[in-house]
C-alpha cells in the first residue's frame, strides 16, 4: 500500500504532464499561426510586386491574428485600388483635354522633365521624350539663349521678373519660329518646377493637329491664364480649371454638373440679344466653335459683367467618336474697355463731349450717300456764333472753355435725339438731321437760336449774352461731294451772320455771296497749291540793333502763293480762305517741313548761334498731332533745335492756351526759342505770359510806323519793352520802314529790328 509520499509525486507527475501538454499545444498554435503570418506576408509581396490590386488575402490567411491582419491588408489594397482608379481617370480625362488643346507647353528643372507633342513639334524632334533632359537655352537661338537663361533663374528664385519673353528656336529646316514664352511657378513631382507656355507668334505651319502627350495633369490647367472647362457629351460641366472659377466668381462645387449657360449668361455687348449655346453647336456640328470676335458680355452672378472671347473644341475618344467638349474662355475686359476708350477719345471733342469735326464728316459723308441712293433726304446745319471773342478777350480761356461746354448742352437738348450734333472747331458747330424734312430743320434751327439767345453766361461779375448764326442746307439726291455741302453750309451761315438774321438757308444767291468775298476762289486755290506744291518760300532778315550781338533770330520764313498765271500772291490775299476752311495747319506742315529741309541742306545759312523764324497759325497750334509732326522734322533734316525759332500770334497763343503751353514747353526743352508775333493787338493777356517759356516779344507793326512823330506809339512801345524787360525777353521792332522808326527803335531800346529799311524779303534758299 502506496504512502502519502507516493501519493502526492504521482500528483505531481500529473501535473506535469498536463502542463507540458497544455504548453506543446500553444507551441503548436503559434507555430501554425507564424505560418500562417510568413504566408500572409509573402502574398501581400507577391500582390505588391505584381501589382494586381484584385486580389485579396483574407479567404487565405483563416481565422486568428492573421485573418485580421489579412483583412486589414484588404482594406488597404481596396483604398489603393479607389485612389489608382480616381487617378486613371483623372489622367486619361487630362490626357483628351490635352488633344484639344493647341498651347504647347514643357516643364523645366535644370533641363526639360516633360513636353507636349505641340513644343516638340515647334522645337522640330518627332517625340517629346527627346526633349527630356535638354535645357531649354540649347533649344533657342544662341542670340536668345542668354536672355533665357536669366528668365529662367529670376522665376526660379522668384525675384522680379516679366511673365512674358519673345524668343526665337533654332531654324529648323530653313525655317525660324519666333515664340512667346511664358513661365508659371509649379510642383512637378513634388518639387519646384517652372510651367513654360509658348505660343507661336506668326502663321502656323500648316500641318495635321499633333496628339498631345502626358504631361503635368492639373498643375499644368492651373497654371494656363485662361479659363478651361471640359463637358460631357449632354454638354455638362466636368472639370474647370482655377481661372474658369475666378471667371465666375464660384467655386468647382457650385459649377460642376451644370451646363454653360446654366453658370452664366452670354449675350452680345451691343445690342444684348443672348447667344446661342456654343457647346451645343460644337457637338452637333462636330467642329470648333469660336464666338469672340464679336464683342460679348459674361454675367456669372447677376451683378458682375465681363467682356470674353470663348473657344469651344469637341474631345474625341481613342476611336475618334466625340465624347465632351472642351471649353477656352479669355477675358477681354481691359482690352475692350482700352479699345472703346480710344474709340471714343478719337471721335469726340475732349471739351464739350460732342462728336469731333473727323467723326461729324464721317457721319455727314453716310449721310449724303444714303441720300444720293434716294432713300431719303437729311439736313446739314452750320453753326457759327457770335460775341465769343468778347468772353476770350475779357475773362480768359478758361472762361471760354466753360461758355463753349454749357452752349454745346444747349444745343444738344434743341435738338432731337436720332441727331448729331458736333463741334467743327473753335466756336463752329455742326448740326445733321437725318431724315429731317427742311420745313422742320428750320424749325429745329429757330430753337437752337432763341435757346443761345436767351443764354446768359457768367462769370465772376461779368454777365455776357451771345447769339449764333446757322447756315441750313438740303441733303438730297442731286447733292455734291462732302466738301460741297460743308462749303454751301457755311456759305448760308455767313449770310445769315452779315444779314443779322441767325438763320439762313442755302440758295444760289448764297453762294454768289461767297464768291463775291473770294473765299471760295482761294479755298479752290489753296487746295490745288497743296496738291501741285505751287507754294514758295521767301525770307526777311533780322537785325539786331548792337552789332556786337551774335545771337538770335537772323531771317523770318515768309510765305507766297503762285496764282495759275505764275503771280506771286500776298499772304494776305488767301489766309482768311485757309482760316476759315480750316486749311492752315495743312499750310504750316508744307512750310515747316520745306523750310528745315532746305536748312538742313545748306541751301539757308546763317551766322553761328542765329536762328531762322517760322511762323504758325492758331489752328496749329490746336492741332494735337503738330508737336509730333515737328519733332519727326527736326531729328529727319538733323537741325539744331536752338536754330530754329517759331512766332506765334498773340491771340493763337490765347485761344490754344493749353496746347500753346504743351507745344511750346516741349520743344522749348529741346532747345528751340518762340516769339510772340504781333504783340500788342490785344492787350488781355499779360497775365499769360509769365506762364508761357517765351524768348522775344515782337511788337506789332502798327506801333513802329510813324513811332518818331506819334506820342501815343512812343508810350506803348515803351511800356511794351518794360514788360518785356521784367519778363526777360528780349523786344523786335516789325515794321521798320524807314530811318526815323530805326532810330527811334534804337533809342528806345528794341533789341532786334526787321522791315524795308533793314531788308527787304527775298526767295529762300
Amino acid at each position: 500500500m502506496a504512502g502519502p509520499d507516493n501519493s502526492l509525486v504521482t500528483f505531481a507527475l500529473l501535473a506535469l504532464g498536463v502542463l507540458a501538454a497544455v504548453l506543446v499545444a500553444l507551441l503548436v498554435r503559434r507555430s501554425r499561426e507564424l505560418r500562417a503570418v510568413r504566408d500572409l506576408g509573402e502574398r501581400f509581396v507577391a500582390v505588391a510586386q505584381t501589382g494586381d490590386l484584385a486580389e485579396r488575402l483574407a479567404p487565405h490567411a483563416g481565422a486568428g491574428a492573421a485573418g485580421e491582419l489579412a483583412e486589414s491588408a484588404d482594406r488597404l489594397i481596396e483604398r489603393l485600388q479607389r485612389e489608382t482608379s480616381t487617378r486613371a481617370e483623372r489622367e486619361s480625362a487630362y490626357r483628351r483635354l490635352a488633344e484639344a488643346m493647341h498651347e504647347a507647353v514643357a516643364v523645366e528643372r535644370d533641363g526639360i522633365q516633360a513636353a507636349n507633342a505641340r513644343f516638340a513639334e515647334l522645337c522640330g524632334v518627332p517625340s517629346p521624350s527627346q526633349l527630356v533632359g535638354r535645357p531649354l537655352q540649347e533649344l533657342v537661338h544662341p542670340d536668345f539663349a542668354g536672355l533665357v537663361d536669366e528668365h529662367l533663374r529670376r522665376h526660379r528664385q522668384g525675384l522680379p521678373a516679366p511673365l512674358r519673353l519673345e524668343a526665337e528656336l533654332r531654324a529648323v529646316e530653313g525655317r525660324t519660329v519666333r515664340l512667346e514664352l511664358s513661365f508659371s511657378r509649379i510642383q512637378f513631382d513634388g518639387e519646384p518646377a517652372l510651367l513654360v507656355s509658348a505660343v507661336e507668334m506668326g502663321p502656323p505651319a500648316d500641318v495635321a493637329e499633333p496628339g498631345r502627350a502626358h504631361a503635368t495633369a492639373w498643375e499644368a490647367l492651373d497654371a494656363l491664364g485662361e479659363g478651361v472647362f471640359t463637358t460631357d457629351l449632354d454638354g455638362r460641366i466636368v472639370y474647370v480649371n482655377k481661372a474658369g472659377q475666378d471667371l465666375l466668381g464660384r467655386p468647382a462645387a457650385d459649377t460642376l454638373g451644370k451646363t454653360l449657360l446654366e453658370v452664366l449668361d452670354l449675350v452680345e455687348e451691343g445690342d444684348r440679344k443672348t447667344l446661342a449655346d456654343p457647346v451645343r453647336q460644337a457637338l452637333t456640328s462636330g467642329g470648333r466653335v469660336h464666338v469672340g470676335r464679336r464683342g460679348m458680355v459674361v454675367s456669372g452672378d447677376g451683378e458682375r459683367e465681363r467682356s470674353i472671347e470663348v473657344s469651344v473644341s469637341p474631345l474625341r475618344d481613342a476611336a475618334g467618336e466625340i465624347s465632351g467638349t472642351v471649353i477656352a474662355v479669355r477675358d477681354v475686359s481691359d482690352l475692350r474697355g482700352l479699345t472703346r476708350q480710344m474709340s471714343y477719345q478719337a471721335s469726340h471733342d475732349a471739351l464739350t463731349g460732342l462728336v469731333n469735326r473727323r467723326e461729324f464728316e464721317h457721319r455727314l459723308q453716310e449721310a449724303i450717300e444714303s441720300a444720293q441712293g434716294g432713300a431719303h433726304r437729311h439736313v446739314l446745319c452750320y453753326l457759327d456764333l457770335d460775341r465769343f471773342k468778347a468772353v476770350n478777350d475779357e475773362c480768359g480761356h478758361t472762361a471760354g472753355d466753360n461758355m463753349l461746354r454749357e452752349v454745346a448742352a444747349l444745343i444738344k437738348d434743341a435738338v432731337r435725339d436720332s441727331d448729331t450734333v458736333g463741334r467743327l472747331g473753335g466756336d463752329e458747330f455742326g448740326i445733321l438731321l437725318i431724315g429731317c424734312p427742311l420745313e422742320k430743320a428750320r424749325q429745329i434751327a429757330d430753337d437752337v437760336v432763341r435757346a443761345v439767345a436767351d443764354y446768359r453766361f457768367v462769370w465772376k461779375d461779368k454777365i455776357f449774352n451771345i447769339g449764333v448764326s446757322v447756315g441750313l442746307v438740303e441733303i438730297s439726291r442731286e447733292s455734291g461731294a462732302l466738301e460741297d455741302v460743308i462749303s454751301a453750309a457755311d456759305s448760308a451761315c455767313y449770310v445769315a451772320k452779315k444779314q443779322g438774321g441767325h438763320v439762313q438757308v442755302y440758295s444760289a444767291r448764297d453762294e454768289a455771296a461767297a464768291r463775291s468775298r473770294g473765299e471760295i476762289h482761294w479755298l479752290q486755290q489753296l487746295q490745288s497749291a497743296l496738291k501741285e506744291g505751287r507754294f514758295e518760300l521767301h525770307a526777311q532778315p533780322i537785325l539786331p540793333v548792337d552789332p556786337a550781338v551774335v545771337t538770335g533770330p537772323a531771317l523770318e520764313v515768309l510765305l507766297r502763293l503762285k496764282d495759275d498765271s505764275g503771280v506771286s500772291v500776298m499772304p494776305a490775299e488767301f489766309m482768311r480762305a485757309a482760316e476759315r476752311y480750316r486749311l492752315m495747319p495743312h499750310v504750316d506742315r508744307w512750310v515747316v517741313q520745306t523750310a528745315l529741309a532746305a536748312f538742313g541742306r545748306g541751301a539757308v545759312r546763317l551766322p553761328p548761334g542765329r536762328s531762322l523764324c517760322i511762323n504758325l497759325s492758331g489752328q496749329t497750334l490746336g492741332d494735337a498731332g503738330f508737336l509730333e509732326f515737328v519733332v519727326d522734322c527736326l531729328d529727319r533734316t538733323a537741325v539744331a533745335p536752338d536754330r530754329i525759332c517759331f512766332e506765334v500770334t498773340e491771340n493763337a497763343v490765347i485761344t490754344n492756351i493749353e496746347h500753346a503751353r504743351r507745344f511750346i514747353g516741349v520743344l522749348h526743352g529741346m532747345g528751340c526759342q518762340f516769339a510772340l508775333d504781333d504783340f500788342g493787338r490785344g492787350l488781355s493777356s499779360f497775365a499769360n505770359l509769365k506762364n508761357l517759356q517765351l524768348d522775344y516779344l515782337k511788337i506789332d507793326g502798327y506801333f513802329i510806323r510813324n513811332l518818331a512823330s506819334d506820342t501815343v506809339n512812343q508810350a506803348m512801345v515803351t511800356a511794351m519793352i518794360k514788360l518785356a524787360r521784367s519778363l526777360n525777353f528780349r523786344v523786335i521792332a516789325e515794321h521798320v520802314e524807314d530811318m526815323s522808326a530805326l532810330e527811334s527803335a534804337r533809342r528806345m531800346g528794341v533789341d532786334f529790328v526787321q522791315g524795308y529799311q533793314v531788308g527787304r524779303p527775298q526767295p529762300l534758299g
